[in-house]
């Protein structure tokens, strides 16, 4: 195998899948990244998998001679990121006839890679391509046309969703999902069609660790079982049908975060391909695919804990609640608890933080309050984390008691609601 590439493209490439290659690899080549090269489409690609989690990426490349070859994920990526931007060299070696090259790596696989710039050379030793596992794939009935009348017996399903929802949504609810491992379930994001009638109208996002709940609806502006063009994993146009059926799916937090920095370069007016079946979820768009597995087991019914009737309400600045909660933070640091004051009277809001033999804060703001004074405290990271999410000048708070579920949504026509449990106070 032998190309020529820019640094730019490698970093930015290699930076991508390197980030979910595991410290501790179980088979070591897991711990490397595949590095393909194709002659005939002049293209590289790179792709990393932990087991679960998959992310393939390619680039331009001029590619002298084709082939494949595995390398260590840290090393290549930490001599990568640090050459200067110009031209790199890859070749790579599969002969056992470099006796110098051999005995200076203690290379017992004989597969050696050579990195050239013009400021230098590194050779690193890598593992077949053929020991790489190959990646998790979903039959969608496209290369057949008789296995579609199959594939609803497979659970399987495939959209095309605008890539404005996708990042919305995620932007919006990846902050609650929990990061406790043995909760499962919730480790991860809940999404499913919304109808109005009888047209799929929007995508419904949900995440919580059971002290907190962010639920988000984002439009779908994609017409029903209608077909559209969509760039596939190779990068050409293809016809797809963009079958609009009900469905939810439970992904996890660690892979949407992934998916969420590859929508993060996109155009918000492409759209991305969505598969999944009974077992795996995989997100197309352009030449970047992300495979994951599904979390099994039935997400909460969210929507029952969310109140519809409140006897308080308060309307405040967004941006000014978040700085003085900032400012009240510094002291909040061993028990991370805030005390809110409404002061229906005055309306005003007041911001208190006590902690025991350092100090305490106070900060108030002015606020359009419905409703009996209250006092009730919450975390103040919880608070803080859905009000950075939050795309509005204004939130609007709804309340009942101290010790009941407070919902928090922007003022506007952005579809948020964000559940926070109340703490208790000890005096």
């Amino acid at each position: 195998m032998k190309i020529i590439c820019s640094q730019s493209d490698l970093n930015s490439n290699l930076s991508l899948v390197s980030r979910i290659v595991p410290s501790r690899p179980e088979p070591l080549v897991l711990g490397n990244v595949l590095v393909t090269a194709d002659e005939t489409t002049q293209k590289v690609s790179l792709t990393a998998f932990d087991g679960n989690l998959a992310i393939r990426t390619s680039f331009n490349a001029e590619v002298i001679e084709g082939g494949s070859i595995t390398l260590p994920a840290k090393l290549f990526n930490d001599i990568v990121s640090k050459l200067p931007e110009m031209e790199i060299n890859l070749d790579v070696d599969t002969s056992a006839e470099d006796n110098s090259s051999n005995t200076t790596l203690g290379n017992d696989q004989n597969v050696i890679a050579t990195l050239s710039s013009p400021s230098g050379k590194y050779q690193l030793s890598g593992i077949d391509a053929s020991e790489f596992p190959e990646l998790p794939t979903i039959n969608t009935g496209e290369d057949n046309a008789s296995s579609e009348l199959n594939l609803e017996e497979q659970n399987v399903c495939t959209v095309l969703l605008p890539v404005s929802a996708l990042n919305e949504g995620l932007k919006c609810c990846l902050f609650a999902a929990s990061i406790e491992l043995s909760k499962q379930i919730l480790t991860g994001i809940h999404f499913k069609t919304q109808r109005d009638n009888s047209t799929v109208n929007s995508l419904e996002f949900a995440a919580t660790d059971s002290h907190r709940l962010a639920v988000v609806q984002t439009p779908l502006e994609i017409a029903e079982n209608s077909e559209v063009e969509a760039i596939s994993s190779e990068g050409s146009l293809t016809k797809t049908n963009n079958l609009f059926k009900d469905f939810a799916v439970t992904i996890p937090a660690k892979a949407l975060r992934e998916l969420e920095r590859i929508l993060a370069s996109s155009p918000a007016d492409q759209t991305i391909k969505f598969s999944f079946d009974d077992t795996q979820v995989i997100f197309e768009l352009g030449d970047k695919r992300l495979s994951s597995l599904k979390l099994t087991g039935s997400y909460p019914a969210y929507n029952q804990l969310i109140p519809r009737n409140f006897g308080r309400q308060m309307i405040v600045d967004r941006k000014r609640l978040l700085n003085s909660l900032e400012l009240v933070a510094v002291l909040a640091q061993k028990n991370n608890i805030v005390k809110f004051s409404l002061d229906s009277e005055a309306e005003q809001l007041f911001l208190s933080v006590d902690a025991r033999d350092v100090g305490n804060a106070k900060e108030a703001l002015p606020a359009e309050i419905i409703g009996e004074s209250i006092d009730i405290a919450f975390n103040i990271k919880y608070l803080m984390d859905g009000l950075k999410a939050m795309p509005a000048s204004e939130i609007k708070m709804q309340l009942n008691e101290w010790n009941q579920p407070v919902i928090f949504t922007p003022v506007g026509g952005f579809k948020m609601t964000y559940l926070v449990m109340p703490v208790q106070l000890r005096n």
